[in-house]
């Protein structure tokens, strides 16, 4: 499974913008939602958010789009290699993990994100 920093982030969706022009990827964040609530990622026109707390991926995943690429992001960037392991199992093939997570999103990418 690959990785990318929260600061590799917008390489990600350039690559992804010349290699599949129109597609509009997906940052799947799996933490809970009192963790949404107290930071969160605000999405623009190059990607799509979507909460999906990782208990309730099982029951859900086939809401997402299998052809489309998605970054999954969590705390500290766990729980989302989980899922996006369990994504590559239900065969998504374009799943990468943000390491560090939201928190590293902070230092990296959104100083105006609050840590917790």
């Amino acid at each position: 499974m690959q990785s990318i920093r929260p600061s590799q982030f917008g390489d990600w969706l350039a690559h992804l913008a010349t290699e599949q022009p129109g597609v509009k990827p997906v940052l799947l964040d799996v933490r809970e939602p009192w963790e949404c609530q107290t930071a969160s990622v605000k999405a623009d026109d190059s990607f799509a958010l979507v909460q999906m707390p990782m208990r309730s991926v099982p029951a859900r995943y086939m809401e997402m789009d299998r052809d489309l690429p998605i970054a999954c992001l969590c705390h500290h960037g766990a729980r989302s290699a989980q899922v996006a392991h369990f994504l590559m199992q239900q065969g998504f093939s374009n799943v990468v993990n943000v390491h560090g997570g939201i928190n590293a999103w902070s230092h990296e990418r959104d100083p105006g994100v609050p840590m917790y």
